[in-house]
C-alpha cells in the first residue's frame, strides 16, 4: 500500500470512527468521556471554586468550549489522523530498511501485560510532551502559536483545551512516533489519553484539592483495577464482593497516607500550573516555568519547578495579551506572517 492510500484510508477510518462515537454511546467512547470529564470538573468548580470572585462562566468560557471539540475531534477529522498513519509507516520503513527489523510487527512490548504497556506509554508520552512544551516556550516561532493557550486570563477546566491547531501538529508529530513504534495501539492510547485528559482538566480547573485527597483517588483507582482484574492485573484469585470492596478501600487508604504527601511533587496540580500561566515570570526563568503536563517530577528534576506561594489570585497571561486576538479565527491565524 502506498502512502497516499494510507492517508486516504486513515481519513475515511477516522471519519467513520467519529460518527460512530457520536451515535453509539459506550464506556469506551471518547466523545462522551470528554463530555463526562468536562462536566465533572465544571461541577466541582461550581460547588467549590478556588477563586470565589471569578464568574461561574468565566471570560471566554464558550470560546474554550468550542476549542474542546475542534482540537480533539474536528482537526483530527480534517487531517491529523490520516497524516499520522503516513508518518508512522514512513519511520517504520526507515528502521526496517536500515536494520531489517520491523519494529511495529515484532515489538517485544506486545508480550508485556497491559498494565506495563500503559505505564510505559504514559511515562514516555509525558516525558516527550514535557520537552515539546518547553520547546514551545523557548522557540520564538513556536511561542507565537503557544500564545493562544496563554491568552487565558481567567482559569477554568476548559482552558486546558484552548490551543493553536499548530500545537497538535508539533505535539503529535513528535510524541506519536515513539509511542507507535513502541507498539502502543489505539486502545492503549485511548486509555492513556482519557487519564491524561482528566489530569489536564484538573490542572486548569478553578479548584484546590489537598494531596491526601488526590492520593486517595489515585489509590482507589489502583484498587479498582486490582479488584476487577483489569489490564492483566491478576493479584486476586476468584475474589468475593467483600474482598473486592476491602481491596478498594485499603488501596484508597494507602494512597491517601503514602502518596498524599508527595502527590503535588509527583503530579501536576492547579496550585502548580497556575504559575505556568503567570503574567510575570521570574528573572531566572524568562522562558517559562512548570512545564509539566501530567507529571510534575520533570520540573523538579530539571530545575524548572517554581511555586513561591499560593498563586490563587495572580495575574494570568503575558505582556501584550491585552492586544491579542479574542476570537477563534484570528487566534488560529496568529503565528503566521512577518509579525511572528
Amino acid at each position: 500500500m502506498n502512502y497516499w492510500d494510507i492517508f486516504v484510508n486513515g481519513y475515511r477510518g477516522y471519519a467513520g470512527y467519529l460518527w460512530h462515537e457520536i451515535t453509539h454511546p459506550a464506556w469506551n467512547n471518547y466523545f462522551y468521556w470528554l463530555i463526562l470529564v468536562s462536566a465533572f470538573f465544571f461541577g466541582i468548580e461550581l460547588l467549590a471554586p478556588w477563586r470565589r470572585d471569578q464568574p461561574k462562566f468565566r471570560k471566554d468560557f464558550w470560546l474554550d468550549f468550542f476549542y474542546m471539540f475542534f482540537n480533539f475531534f474536528l482537526f483530527s477529522l480534517i487531517i491529523y489522523n490520516a497524516a499520522s498513519e503516513v508518518v508512522v509507516n514512513f519511520f517504520n520503513q526507515i528502521i526496517k530498511g536500515i536494520s531489517g527489523f520491523d519494529l511495529q510487527a515484532n515489538n517485544p512490548m506486545r508480550l508485556w501485560p497491559m498494565w506495563a504497556i500503559l505505564l510505559v506509554g504514559f511515562v514516555v508520552r509525558d516525558f516527550v510532551q514535557w520537552w515539546v512544551h518547553r520547546l514551545l516556550h523557548s522557540s520564538h516561532r513556536l511561542w507565537e502559536f503557544h500564545k493562544v493557550h496563554h491568552s487565558v486570563e481567567q482559569m477554568g477546566f476548559a482552558a486546558h483545551l484552548r490551543y493553536h491547531w499548530m500545537e497538535t501538529v508539533v505535539y503529535r508529530s513528535i510524541e506519536y512516533i515513539p509511542l507507535a513504534l513502541l507498539g502502543i495501539g489505539l486502545y492503549d492510547f485511548f486509555i492513556i489519553h482519557i487519564f491524561t485528559l482528566a489530569i489536564g482538566h484538573y490542572n486548569h480547573s478553578n479548584i484546590t484539592v489537598p494531596g491526601r485527597v488526590t492520593g486517595g483517588i489515585l489509590g482507589g483507582l489502583i484498587g479498582i483495577v486490582i479488584a476487577i482484574g483489569a489490564f492483566d492485573v491478576n493479584l486476586l484469585t476468584e475474589p468475593t464482593l467483600m474482598t473486592r470492596l476491602l481491596t478498594i478501600a485499603g488501596a484508597t487508604l494507602v494512597g491517601a497516607l503514602a502518596l498524599g504527601p508527595i502527590m503535588k511533587k509527583l503530579f501536576n496540580s492547579p496550585e502548580m500550573h497556575i504559575w505556568h500561566h503567570s503574567y510575570e515570570l521570574p528573572e531566572s526563568h524568562p522562558n517559562g516555568i512548570n512545564f509539566g503536563i501530567s507529571l510534575a517530577i520533570w520540573d523538579y528534576i530539571f530545575g524548572t519547578a517554581h511555586v513561591p506561594h499560593n498563586g490563587r489570585d495572580i495575574q494570568l497571561g503575558f505582556p501584550g495579551v491585552e492586544e491579542f486576538p479574542e476570537d477563534f479565527v484570528h487566534q488560529n491565524l496568529h503565528g503566521f506572517g512577518k509579525k511572528a
